[in-house]
Formats: structure tokens, C-alpha cells, sequence
């Protein structure tokens, strides 16, 4: 046993004999009033590669099928969900919890720039209010039923993928990447990351993968050869889809316009996610 035992495992990561091996301990409780069949995750190793886009569209793809779709928006410093989705209304709130905000074609969704009056307002927060906060939207939130609760990381491998991990029953992630060759050390760092937390992964997705040209089809690779294929040999996960750079999908998320946003780029990414983790 560390000399200076916390007996808080969550926050150590030294090998000791007391350290329990029980990942539900460090679960936080489900809000009484909500019922979340599956929780995905879709995060990064780095920023900046269209998580968030991924999460949205998928998203709006469940919906389209006739679940009931949530998003919880656990990038707190840099939440972008309620953007896309046009929605701008601060959630309210009652004596059983915080009622997220309900998109136009039935989507709820939890986020930081939700609470917020001016959501140009920089998040000046440390680490364990980070962390706290992500908790508080699943422990706080009254989500209802929902059957796919999606979850918007942040980038990267720090505490709050780390709080999501242990705090949320994960039931699987997906990994953004982009095409260029530092990808293979970043999916390295997400996977690694997820094999630690035991958490099962379910697939990557490639953004930016390529540029069609509307003369003649052709696909270019404007941010060069794409790397997924191998990092997902490399590391014995499928590669779910890959996304190509089109300003149709940049207007609709400017205009706040995903849910009508028409395109096939995740469609099979969403049935193998649903063979993955059925209801």
C-alpha cells in the first residue's frame, strides 16, 4: 500500500495490493428519473479532427431510426453540440433535476454553453470541476428514457476522459482520427487509453479523408495518403467509415442545421455500431 494511502483509487495510479480491481465503485448513480440503455463514447487523441461533427451526425442517424438519441456534451471547455444543432435556449431546471434541451427532431442533449449566458464565456476551471461537471450532467440531468446516450469527449487522455470513464458505464467508443501520419501515435494514445480503462472499442472514423471533385468523381487526398487503414490493422480495430472534407457539411453545421444534413458517410459506422451494442 502508497505510504500515504487515500484508499480513493480513482485518484491513484500506484500498483498496490488494496487497490480493488470493482470498476463499479467509481460509478456515479444514474439519475433516478432517467433510464440510458447504452452510453457510446466518441473521442480523439487530438483536437480539431470533427469529434464532435461524428457525434452529432451519428446522433441524428439513430434518431432517424427511431431511437431515442441523447448526447451529453462532456467537451466543457470547448462545447460545440448545441452549435450544430441550432439550439441556443439556457435549460431550466426543477426540484428532481436539470431538463436538457430537446432538439427539433426529438434529440436531448446536456451542455456546459446550455447553462451559460453568453456562451463566448471561457471556461477558467480546473481539473476536479472539469470532472466534477461531466458527472453532475449524468447524475443531474433528467435524461428520461433514452436508448443511445452519445457522448462528445474531450480531446486527448487527461481527466476528464478519465472521469468519463470511470464515473459513466461506457459500453463502447469511437475513435476520430485524421488522415495524416501522425495518427497512427494518436489513435495509439486513445486505444491504449481504452485498453487500460478496459473500455471496448468499437470502431474508428477518418475525417477530412478526401476532397471529390464535382467535375469527374475524383477522390483527392488533400491532407495526404490516409493512415486509418493501417492503424486500424495495427491496433485490431475496424475502420467504421471515412469522412470526406465537403462544404455542404460545414454550411449545415454553421447554420445549426445537422438534423438536415443528407449524406450516406456514416451509415454503415451506425449499423455496425447498432450489431455491436443491440438494445
Amino acid at each position: 500500500m502508497a505510504e500515504e494511502c487515500t484508499h480513493d483509487c480513482s485518484s491513484c495510479d500506484a500498483s498496490c495490493s488494496s487497490r480493488s480491481t470493482d470498476k463499479s465503485q467509481f460509478l456515479a448513480p444514474m439519475n433516478a428519473k432517467s433510464n440510458v440503455r447504452k452510453v457510446i463514447g466518441v473521442v480523439s487523441g487530438k483536437g480539431g479532427v470533427g469529434k464532435s461533427l461524428v457525434t452529432s451526425y451519428l446522433s441524428v442517424l439513430f434518431a432517424r431510426k427511431g431511437f431515442r438519441v441523447g448526447i451529453l456534451d462532456a467537451d466543457i471547455t470547448g462545447p460545440s453540440i448545441p452549435k450544430s444543432f441550432g439550439v441556443d435556449t439556457l435549460a431550466c431546471a426543477n426540484d428532481d433535476g436539470v431538463i436538457p434541451e430537446v432538439t427539433r427532431t426529438g434529440i436531448k442533449m446536456m451542455s456546459l454553453n446550455l447553462l451559460l449566458e453568453d456562451n463566448e464565456t471561457p471556461v477558467v476551471w480546473r481539473g476536479p470541476v472539469l470532472g466534477g461537471t461531466v458527472k453532475q450532467f449524468w447524475t443531474d440531468v433528467l435524461w428520461g428514457d433514452v436508448d443511445y446516450l452519445f457522448v462528445d469527449m474531450p480531446p486527448g487522455t487527461g481527466d476528464i476522459p478519465l472521469t468519463v470513464y470511470q464515473s459513466l458505464p461506457i459500453d463502447g467508443i469511437v475513435i476520430v482520427s485524421s488522415p495524416q501520419e501522425l495518427v497512427s501515435m494518436i489513435v495509439g494514445k486513445a486505444v491504449n487509453m481504452a485498453k487500460q480503462m478496459e473500455i471496448p472499442i468499437l470502431g474508428l472514423v477518418e475525417n477530412y479523408s478526401y476532397v471529390e471533385c464535382g467535375n469527374c468523381g475524383e477522390k483527392l487526398e488533400v491532407f495526404g495518403k490516409s493512415h486509418i487503414a493501417e492503424a486500424g490493422e495495427k491496433y485490431n480495430v475496424p475502420v467504421l467509415a471515412k469522412l470526406p472534407l465537403k462544404k455542404e457539411i460545414a454550411a449545415h453545421v454553421d447554420a445549426g442545421d445537422i438534423e438536415g444534413l443528407e449524406g450516406e458517410w456514416l451509415d454503415e459506422a451506425a449499423e455496425q455500431i447498432l450489431r455491436a451494442l443491440p438494445l
